[in-house]
């Protein structure tokens, strides 16, 4: 597994911090998007390279995932995946 933004595919390292509107600063991603000073649970997540809000969960990739630039330069490889996806399960 991986940590990136789904929308630019940045990826943090274990020094990015974040605040909570308590104050506190920690790695968000060390806590699954908990507070550990009020317990506040960041259900979205912002980017610090391009300033977009996520999904929480939606930052966690396995490692087989598309990047957001394999699928910018080709974004049928998604759609070919599915099927492939949907006649395995079939």
């Amino acid at each position: 597994m991986y940590i990136a933004c789904p929308k630019c595919d940045w990826r943090p390292d274990a020094g990015s911090r974040w605040y909570c509107t308590c104050t506190h600063r920690w790695n968000t991603f060390a806590t699954q998007g908990v507070c550990p000073a009020c317990k506040k649970v960041w259900a979205v997540t912002q980017c610090h390279a391009c300033g977009r809000w996520s999904d929480h969960i939606d930052w966690y990739h396995d490692e087989d995932d598309l990047t957001v630039d394999e699928y910018i330069a080709n974004p049928e490889i998604l759609k070919e995946t599915t099927k492939a996806v949907d006649r395995t399960l079939k």
